[in-house]
């Protein structure tokens, strides 16, 4: 493990439930202000960090369209969902300093800016923190392929995948006791076995553009900046060509 960062722009993919905490839906505050700790610390070591955030702690456009909702209308939703966890993670970011502009891919020029991308790349050149809302801003395109997305746009060298367990396991760790953790996998390895890390047009994607996927556990303390240096416990996808 290296003292300074192996990477020099990256993207944080946070789920919605990562920002939940203990609770069985909404923001709990104290994973809110957690997890910009983690983004002060990682930007302190003069790495530029964007961010996508998906909005399933307060609506999950699947589970409205399952419940007889048009799937259209209800991932429209989910998209504003995500602009609410934005603006709250912003609201931690600047609480510590740090310049951050939330961009969405909705226009709402009322609360945030919408998203073009040389703006958006000239954000993280002068070192803000930029957090991209809404999605892709179309339906049927998940919070993962919209994060694969943004950092093939921003040039990003990792898309780093926060989640509630330390890497990708060979099944459910919360269900099977015996499941083992893999160290590394290839893109291709990933959608054979139909392994739930993203959707397979996310891994696609990153396979395209060669973007490494980091997938590690965001409720560690510390463990965003230790991964960023190399060291801490995760899982690599597509470290390797292939």
């Amino acid at each position: 493990m290296s003292d300074k960062p192996i990477y020099r722009r990256v993207l944080l993919k946070i789920s919605g439930e990562a920002l939940m905490g203990g609770g069985e839906f909404g923001l709990d505050p104290g994973t809110v202000e957690r997890i910009a700790d983690e983004v002060e610390t990682v930007h302190g070591m003069d790495t530029e960090v964007c961010l996508v955030v998906g909005g399933g702690n307060i609506f999950r456009g699947i589970s409205g369209a399952s419940a007889g909702m048009e799937r259209a209308s209800a991932d429209y939703m989910g998209m504003l969902a995500t602009v609410i966890n934005a603006l709250a993670l912003q609201s931690a970011l600047e609480h510590r300093s740090i310049n951050t502009r939330v961009m969405s891919a909705i226009p709402m020029s009322t609360v945030c800016e919408p998203y073009i991308r040389r703006r958006a790349v000239r954000h993280m050149e002068k070192k803000r923190v930029v957090i991209f809302a809404a999605g892709t801003g179309n339906p049927f395109f998940t919070t993962d392929t919209a994060a694969a997305l943004r950092a093939s746009e921003m040039g990003c060298d990792v898309l780093l995948k926060g989640t509630k367990v330390d890497g990708v396991y060979s099944a459910d760790p919360t269900k099977v006791k015996d499941a083992e953790r893999i160290e590394e996998l290839g893109y291709l390895e990933v959608l054979r076995r139909d392994l739930k890390v993203m959707d397979a047009a996310a891994i696609t994607l990153c396979r395209e553009n060669r973007i490494p996927i980091v997938v590690f556990s965001i409720q560690e303390p510390g463990e965003m900046a230790r991964v960023i240096c190399g060291g801490g416990r995760y899982t690599l996808i597509g470290g390797g060509e292939e």
